[in-house]
């Protein structure tokens, strides 16, 4: 099961929102996204601060500043910005930054799931936030269950 951790998810929800609720050139606050989706202040703006350090948003200073869009959600694959905002990508569930599993040695999946990890990153880092949105949203309910294909 892909996990996904919760700066990601507040960075999707965020970019959701400014992507359908805000016209282009309107600003979108951190307070403003808190609120609407009930996500912690300090980790949604430090998410926020973070895309716009990436260039994925650009902020505009004052009391009624924000951010806005700065790059196409076609642009920003899933990866890059799970890369943007975790800090450990790229690990296995055999190999990871702490070590190898200890199961490794005689284990029978380590090679399946090996290569699971790296078709699942490949397909990833090819999926943009825009193609996420659209199989999301804009899908039948049984397009939604067999829309990954690698």
């Amino acid at each position: 099961m892909l996990r996904i951790n919760k700066k990601v998810e507040y960075a999707l929800m965020a970019l959701k929102f400014m992507s359908d609720e805000k016209t282009q050139g309107e600003l979108a606050s951190a307070r403003e996204v808190c609120d609407k989706f009930h996500t912690p202040f300090d980790t949604t703006a430090k998410v926020m601060q973070a895309m716009n350090n990436s260039g994925i948003l650009q902020s505009v200073k004052g009391i009624k500043g924000g951010y806005i869009l700065a790059r196409d959600l076609n642009t920003l694959t899933y990866m890059e910005l799970a890369r943007i905002l975790e800090k450990k990508m790229g690990e296995s569930l055999c190999r990871g930054s702490e070590g190898n599993c200890e199961l490794l040695k005689d284990c029978n999946i380590a090679a399946p799931i090996e290569r699971l990890n790296i078709t699942l990153n490949q397909y990833l880092d090819q999926l943009s936030i825009k193609q996420l949105f659209d199989m999301a949203f804009n899908a039948t309910p049984y397009q939604k269950q067999t829309s990954f294909h690698v």
